[in-house]
């Protein structure tokens, strides 16, 4: 599976990537080493973080699913008590 941007969050990341440089190595680099990088990082790191993501994701709703009795349940036939 490719992660795919869109063209607003792209240009946003390799703004940012550029900043990067500037500030913390004090080099400039133009749009397309930026655009480079990027597309480097989200082949290589990219799924890493995802697969993370998700992993994360399960194990929060796992642990919301698990006590669904426990926090959902209503207790039936109370009007005659």
């Amino acid at each position: 599976m490719t992660i795919k941007l869109s063209d607003e969050a792209k240009k946003q990341l390799i703004s940012s990537i550029r900043r990067y440089f500037v500030e913390n190595l004090e080099q400039e680099i133009g749009d397309l080493k930026a655009d480079l990088l990027l597309d480097y990082f989200l082949k290589e790191l990219g799924p890493t973080v995802y697969n993370k993501a998700i992993s994360d994701a399960q194990a929060y709703f796992q642990e919301k699913t698990a006590d669904l009795d426990g926090s959902c349940y209503e207790p039936e036939l109370t009007y005659w008590r």
